[in-house]
């Protein structure tokens, strides 16, 4: 599998969260239905080894993560221009402690230069939840609309989407993308004298 280089990245960390406790029960948070990374696994990803020299990255993230998000996207080589919004209608309980969670976050990243090809003039958008962690298919027509029609790549991608390279365990992906196992090793050993 040869890695290509690409002008847009698109990705959606599986962050390092729990979906909360069962409705009134006061109990533990259940974990997630799919495998998490932590935010240094997410960090040591080689995105820099197929990011062109001149790339946008849109980078997912939640209120939880923010500031390591901007962490991840300088460790991949890039750095952040503005953070875009997708605000959800309130939905029952949802997830969160005092505030219920009803927002979810897109980094807007740059390295190199590329000219958008089109002005949005807002940073939030209004759009109806979906399933867990499905992320609205408006914000690939956006970048697209942005960006161009460049060579792109949505990595954690759950489904095929026409148009774009994808890498994730959810699919059958395109590039090989994994973290070095030396690195994995060094995080060990550092949480392991913490």
């Amino acid at each position: 599998m040869v890695n290509k280089k690409y002008n847009i990245i698109y990705a959606d960390p599986a962050w390092d969260v729990k979906r909360g406790p069962d409705w009134n029960s006061n109990g533990p948070s259940n974990p997630l239905p799919y495998p998490t990374m932590s935010v240094e696994q997410t960090k040591k990803l080689p995105v820099k080894d197929i990011a062109d020299k001149d790339c946008y990255l849109f980078l997912w993230t939640i209120n939880k993560y923010i500031k390591e998000s901007y962490e991840v996207a300088e460790a991949w080589g890039f750095k952040v221009s503005c953070m875009l919004t997708w605000c959800k209608p309130k939905h029952g309980i949802g997830i969160g402690g005092t505030f219920v969670q009803t927002t979810e976050h897109l980094l807007f990243c740059r390295k190199g230069t590329l000219n958008a090809k089109k002005r949005i003039d807002t940073t939030w958008f209004l759009h109806n939840r979906l399933k867990h962690s499905e992320k609205p298919k408006m914000f690939r027509n956006l970048i697209i609309e942005v960006a161009g029609d460049l060579p792109r790549i949505e990595l954690f991608a759950r489904e095929r989407e026409i148009g774009w390279d994808v890498w994730g365990n959810e699919v059958e992906s395109d590039i090989k993308l994994e973290v070095k196992q030396e690195a994995m090793q060094s995080e060990a050993r550092h949480s392991s004298q913490a």
